[in-house]
């Protein structure tokens, strides 16, 4: 595998506070542990209302505008995207967390691009550093950029939902992912997203067209099997970098606010399990709690025994119990 552990490893390790700087943590990071009713129902009220508001298309335009077809697409592309997005570009290319065989390698570079979240290259770049930087100084997408007062979460949940992306300012790709630019094959993945965004876009409609042998079936998959996909796939990926690092259990230590968020953990491929990512960052899974369903894992697993995927990391109850707060058994 051509990827770096130095590299992958260094990111999250460099900005590991001494013991005499963990007292000082709240100063140095933005965010306090207190969470505040109110600011948790207006998380809720932000990702939930949006999502309501499509589960509630489908039956208005059943036998009109949407059939089984068109919801067979959405699940089967989001799914694909979704587990590019979470095993390849973030498990496997950013932090290491198992060695891949080659073709496997390509396969999650090209699953990741079809989620339509910009090049991989670029994805790894800003993820790297915003391990680095975990909610503080320098974190590209924290929700506390502005401060701590309702308005200001509101205001950084924002920045950190989307409004990080428009931001001039571009991490820098030689440092954080050389690993990955030294690879010909990955690095020209990453510069074909176009290419790779069209066919994640029309691929649904030329199915629904073809099966259908309608113009009409060939619209209507594009519209749920690629737009509505897409946008409901971007909105929980943004969700992770927003509302899971402004709410959430938090029964693991780590020197940031991210914290677990059960209802997104369906939709997000295990990624919502936050808090023990961030604790432990090269873990191969992130819910290793009982119930925590981490479908990620799940298909690591079965790599690893089809001879794919090796030397996977994953948690020993050891490791697991020894990132666990004194209080865990609450927490938890």
């Amino acid at each position: 595998m051509a990827t770096s552990p130095d590299v992958i490893d260094d990111a999250p390790r460099q900005s590991q506070p001494s013991a005499d700087a963990a007292a000082a943590l709240p100063s140095a990071t933005l965010g306090g542990e207190q969470k505040r009713s109110l600011e948790q129902i207006t998380l809720l009220l932000f990702i939930i209302v949006p999502f309501l508001a499509l589960v509630a298309a489908v039956p208005l335009t059943w036998g009109w505008g949407v059939s089984w077809l068109d919801i067979g697409l959405l699940v089967l592309f989001y799914y694909i995207g979704c587990h590019g997005i979470t095993i390849g570009f973030h498990r496997y290319f950013t932090h290491g967390s198992f060695k891949a065989k080659r073709p496997l390698r390509i396969a999650l570079a090209v699953m990741g691009s079809l989620a339509v979240e910009g090049p991989l290259v670029r994805w790894v770049a800003d993820h790297r550093k915003h391990h680095r930087f975990s909610d503080a100084e320098g974190d590209p997408h924290s929700p506390w950029r502005f401060g701590e007062t309702v308005p200001a979460l509101m205001k950084g949940l924002w920045w950190a939902h989307i409004g990080w992306m428009f931001d001039e300012e571009q991490t820098s790709q030689e440092k954080y992912a050389p690993d990955l630019i030294k690879d010909p094959a990955i690095r020209a993945i990453s510069r074909q997203f176009v290419m790779w965004t069209l066919v994640s876009l029309f691929l649904p409609a030329l199915i629904g067209g073809l099966v259908t042998m309608s113009w009409w079936g060939a619209f209507t998959a594009f519209f749920w099997g690629s737009l509505v996909r897409v946008a409901l796939l971007h909105h929980v990926t943004w969700s992770i970098n927003s509302i899971c690092h402004a709410v959430g259990k938090r029964p693991f230590k780590s020197r940031d606010r991210s914290g677990n968020v059960w209802w997104l953990a369906v939709l997000s491929c295990g990624e919502s399990w936050h808090n023990l990512h961030h604790a432990d960052p090269t873990s191969a899974r992130h819910g290793v709690m009982r119930g925590q369903v981490d479908s990620s894992a799940r298909l690591i697993r079965w790599f690893e025994r089809a001879g794919w995927a090796y030397d996977v990391r994953w948690p020993s109850k050891d490791r697991i119990a020894s990132r666990r707060k004194a209080d865990a058994a609450d927490a938890a």
